[in-house]
């Protein structure tokens, strides 16, 4: 068990890396979306394009990487959505079954599904060179890529969360050990 949990908090530190990584995306995001704004005006103003189909998709793929890579942070650190209608008012012992189940039953076959969809799908896309239709747009082959990176992260993610609560509900884990070493354990 004890090899299982240093797993885990490796699993954890790579999405806890992930995470901040992809914090910084949000405000490059941002800012290329005022830049963005901004030069769609001023261009009407000037009459003279200053934007560009690459700067928009770039807005676009940032927020995807955002919204895909950070989700086995979001699992990680519980800020998931989560259906809280017994939850909530569970002893820690029933949380932990209930996170049990519900990974092994929807979050880990959900994970492998991913995988199985996205693989080749961004795999077609690598063997194309796959490019947007959009004129000046940028190459689709690398972010279709990001979904299976997705999967992964999220799996190794749910794998994480499984050893946590079977090392708890064994007695090598207490409950607030749990709650310390995961964040979204309980």
């Amino acid at each position: 068990m004890k090899a299982l949990l240093r797993l885990s908090g490796w699993i954890d530190a790579v999405n806890d890396q992930v995470g901040r990584l992809v914090s910084w995306l949000v405000l490059l995001m941002t800012l290329l979306g005022v830049y963005n704004a901004v030069t769609r005006k001023l261009s009407r103003a000037i009459g003279m394009d200053l934007s560009s189909n690459a700067y928009i998709e770039a807005q676009w793929y940032m927020f995807s990487l955002v919204f895909l890579w950070a989700a086995g942070y979001a699992l990680r650190h519980g800020v998931h959505v989560r259906v809280d209608l017994f939850y909530g008012r569970a002893s820690p012992r029933t949380q932990a079954w209930i996170d049990i189940l519900g990974t092994a039953l929807f979050l880990i076959p959900f994970c492998l599904l991913l995988l199985w969809v996205s693989v080749p799908y961004a795999w077609e896309s690598w063997a194309i060179l796959e490019q947007s239709a959009d004129p000046g747009g940028l190459p689709r082959y690398w972010i279709k890529s990001a979904i299976p990176v997705t999967g992964v992260l999220l799996l190794a993610q749910a794998v994480s969360e499984l050893v946590r609560n079977i090392a708890f509900l064994r007695g090598h884990l207490s409950a607030e050990e749990l709650e310390e070493h995961g964040e979204g354990g309980l």
